[in-house]
């Protein structure tokens, strides 16, 4: 697979990043046999930190700034894996808030390929374990790893885990999850352990999920049943797993991620003081979830009918009354009817972008679901926008991770 690179430690970052976006993989089957073989010779099949593994269709990158911001401002000190990144590759490994610098990161690839020797790697695969590999050296007290797909046959499930996370149980990556929730269900479940602590964000788990934890005698704590939470004016509440919490802030990111992220961290090892998770939750913030880069101009990854209906439920506080222009790509593997069907009454004018790649959507497709202005790429319709929007009028850009990244790119 690589064995034209003949010193890979006189790579530099860009160079392996290359390497291993041209990785070709469709003849390999899916499973961790491989994964495990590798991770094995590592010596990264557990790590020396508290493993949070994050789960789930929507709100998983969310769950783990929240958990992320609240351990920090407990004192501990925390590393993230997320996928995939918006700018900059190195997004997708932080410890205590920093990514390693490009000459980490090429040590851990290099790690990596020479542990693998004869083992064909996919590209998620290899860089989860460079992000493992980076993380057993850095030894935070605590790392959270988000799943990438599903979670039985994803990368970040061959580490041995404390504590397991699903947020959310919804349609997408049919394809390869599955067509229905109970399918996908199970396919989340795989991540649970025996006999260690989960929880689950979704008011209405599959009973596919419940089932999978009760097999694996994994004690699973659900929203709704095991703990609650309530919005009370500018501020919530949060009780059960033995906390009883209130006046707390009004987070950035979705409360109902929040509150998942509470109930982790009442499962786990670490006692964090009231303040130290007020403070979490005010400081909370993700790139690309609802961020806003100018006085009229706002990003959001929404790309599935969830994600899209929570942004929905969001955007009404922000336009009020005023005319509202969205610019929208997306991915033609995506459910991109019911996606967009949550913003219609919401939005005055559509700007509709094709992305490229064998994945991405014209603008052409999406307009036979949603009629609108075609583009032949996000920065046009964005510019259009821009250049037609008046004084009050505001931009929302969303659909996809590749919708946003090319706004922030051209931004930064």
């Amino acid at each position: 697979m690589m064995s034209s690179l003949v010193d890979s430690r006189n790579r530099s970052l860009a160079d392996w990043l290359v390497v291993l976006e041209g990785l070709n993989m469709a003849h390999i089957e899916l499973g961790l046999e491989r994964m495990a073989l590798v991770a094995g010779r590592l010596d990264l099949l557990s790590l020396p930190s508290h493993v949070i593994t994050v789960g789930g269709t929507n709100g998983k990158g969310t769950t783990c700034a929240l958990l992320e911001a609240m351990l920090r401002a407990g004192g501990h000190s925390v590393g993230v894996y997320s996928s995939p990144h918006l700018v900059d590759y190195r997004e997708r490994v932080r410890v205590d808030g920093v990514s390693p610098d490009a000459a980490a990161f090429c040590a851990a690839f290099a790690a990596v390929e020479t542990a693998r020797a004869e083992v064909a790697l996919t590209y998620f695969e290899f860089t989860t374990l460079a992000a493992l590999w980076l993380f057993r050296d850095a030894a935070p007290d605590v790392v959270l790893l988000e799943v990438g797909l599903g979670g039985r046959l994803d990368a970040t499930n061959v580490v041995a885990s404390d504590q397991t996370v699903v947020t959310t149980v919804a349609l997408d990556h049919t394809d390869w999850l599955g067509f229905d929730r109970e399918t996908i269900g199970f396919e989340k479940a795989g991540i649970f352990r025996a006999g260690k602590p989960a929880v689950c964000g979704d008011l209405n788990p599959p009973a596919s999920l419940l089932a999978h934890a009760e097999l694996l005698e994994t004690p699973l704590s659900c929203t709704g049943r095991d703990y609650q939470w309530q919005v009370l004016d500018d501020q919530w509440r949060f009780q059960g797993l033995g906390l009883s919490l209130d006046v707390l802030p009004l987070p950035s990111l979705p409360l109902m991620n929040a509150a998942t992220a509470l109930a982790t961290l009442a499962l786990s090892p670490f006692s964090l003081d009231i303040e130290a998770i007020r403070a979490g939750l005010r400081q909370a913030s993700l790139s690309g979830r609802l961020q806003q880069l100018g006085p009229r101009l706002w990003i959001d990854v929404a790309h599935n009918p969830e994600s899209a209906g929570y942004l929905a439920s969001r955007l009404p506080g922000i336009k009020g009354s005023r005319r509202c222009r969205a610019v929208v790509g997306m991915l033609k593997d995506k459910d991109i009817a019911a996606s967009l069907a949550p913003l219609r009454d919401l939005v005055d004018d559509w700007y509709l972008a094709s992305l490229g790649g064998p994945r991405g959507a014209s603008a052409n497709e999406l307009a036979e679901r949603q009629a609108g202005t075609c583009f032949d790429s996000v920065t046009a319709a964005l510019a259009a926008a821009e250049m037609e929007a008046g004084e009050q009028d505001i931009i929302i850009v969303f659909g996809s991770f590749f919708t946003v990244a090319e706004v922030l790119a051209s931004r930064t």
